[in-house]
C-alpha cells in the first residue's frame, strides 16, 4: 500500500499546500485565478506540444484510445442527463452540469500527475488524447445544452458553433494541433526555442495542483448532499468503470499503458472549472460543493483504483 501512497500522495499534498496558502492568505483567490491561466494558456500547452511533436505520428495518435474513452464518457455523460431529466426532473441547464460533473475530468490538472507517477511518459499521449474528446466532443456539447433554450430556430447551432470556436483559439487546442503537424511532418525546432518549451513543460504538475488546493477554500457543502453524493458516485465509480468495460471490451485499446491511464483519468475529479462554467446559469453553489467533496474523495477512490490495478488487473 506504502508505493500506492507513493502516487497518491504527493497529488494530495500539493492540493493541500494550495488550499493552505490560499487559507491563510499567503496567495488570494485573485491570484490563484492568475496562477491558473498560466497553466491553461502557457504550462499545458508547452506540455502537450512537447508530448506530440517529439514522437512519430503513429505513436500519439490512437485511434482506440479516443473511440473508446469517448465512448464510455458518452454513456456516464447520457446517462446522467437523463436521470436529471427524468428523476430529478431539473431544468435543462442543470441536466447538464449534471451530466458534466459525472462525466469531464480534471485531466490537466489533475489526471497528467497521477498518470506520470503511476506510468511515465505515456501520460502525457493519453492527456493530449483526452483533450481532443473533452475540448471537441463532450464540452461543446454539454454547453450547446446548457445554453438552447429551444426559443429560436437554429438557436442550438448557433451556440455550438460559438462554443466550437471559442475552443478552437483554446491554447491547448492549439498546442495539440501544432503538435500533430510537427509529428507528422517530422521537423526539429532548434534547440534554444525546444529547451524553452520543456522549461515551461515542466512547471505544469506542482503549479496545476495548488491551484486546484486554492480553489477550494470557502466552498460550501450544506444542505447539497443528494445531489452531491449523486455527482460524485457518478464521477468517481460510474465513470471509470464505463471507461473500463469500453477500454477493455467494446473497443479494446491495443497499448495496455493507455488502458490504464485511461481508466485513470476518467477516475479524476471533474474539471476545476466546474463552478465557474455553472455561474453563468446560476447553478455554481451545487457545482462547487460537487467539486470539493469529490476531490477530497477521490484520494481514496483513487488510491484504491490503482491498488486494484496493480494487484488484481491481469497483466499484459
Amino acid at each position: 500500500m506504502l508505493d500506492i501512497l507513493a502516487i497518491t500522495g504527493p497529488i494530495y499534498f500539493c492540493i493541500a499546500v494550495g488550499f493552505l496558502v490560499t487559507r491563510y492568505g499567503l496567495f488570494t483567490k485573485a491570484d490563484m485565478r492568475v496562477l491558473g491561466k498560466f497553466v491553461i494558456n502557457l504550462a499545458l500547452p508547452a506540455l502537450l506540444f512537447n508530448a506530440i511533436s517529439q514522437k512519430p505520428l503513429r505513436e500519439v495518435m490512437h485511434a482506440d484510445y479516443v473511440v473508446s474513452y469517448a465512448l464510455g464518457s458518452m454513456v456516464v455523460m447520457l446517462s446522467g442527463y437523463t436521470w436529471a431529466r427524468m428523476v430529478l426532473r431539473s431544468n435543462a441547464s442543470y441536466q447538464s452540469y449534471f451530466a458534466m460533473g459525472m462525466s469531464c475530468s480534471n485531466s490537466g490538472y489533475v489526471g497528467y500527475p497521477v498518470a506520470m507517477l503511476a506510468l511515465g511518459p505515456v501520460a502525457a499521449v493519453a492527456l493530449a488524447l483526452n483533450m481532443v474528446v473533452e475540448n471537441l466532443l463532450k464540452l461543446p456539447l454539454l454547453m450547446t445544452l446548457a445554453d438552447a433554450d429551444g426559443s429560436a430556430k437554429g438557436h442550438w447551432l448557433r451556440v455550438m458553433l460559438q462554443t466550437l470556436g471559442r475552443l478552437l483559439r483554446n491554447p491547448m487546442i492549439v498546442a495539440i494541433l501544432l503538435g500533430f503537424g510537427y509529428s507528422l511532418s517530422g521537423w526539429h525546432l532548434p534547440g534554444p526555442v525546444a529547451r524553452t518549451i520543456n522549461l515551461f513543460s515542466q512547471v505544469t504538475s506542482a503549479l496545476a495542483l495548488s491551484v486546484i488546493g486554492g480553489t477550494l477554500v470557502g466552498l460550501q457543502t450544506r444542505g447539497l448532499g443528494r445531489q452531491v453524493a449523486l455527482i460524485t458516485f457518478g464521477k468517481l465509480i460510474l465513470h471509470p468503470l464505463a471507461v473500463w468495460v469500453a477500454v477493455t471490451w467494446l473497443v479494446p485499446v491495443a497499448d495496455p499503458q493507455l488502458r490504464i491511464a485511461a481508466i485513470m483519468f476518467a477516475a479524476i475529479p471533474m474539471l476545476g472549472i466546474y463552478p465557474i462554467l455553472a455561474q453563468k446559469h446560476g447553478h455554481e453553489e451545487v457545482t462547487a460543493a460537487a467539486l470539493l467533496v469529490t476531490t477530497v474523495a477521490s484520494f481514496f477512490t483513487l488510491s484504491a483504483l490503482l491498488w486494484g490495478l496493480k494487484h488484481l488487473a491481469p497483466s499484459a
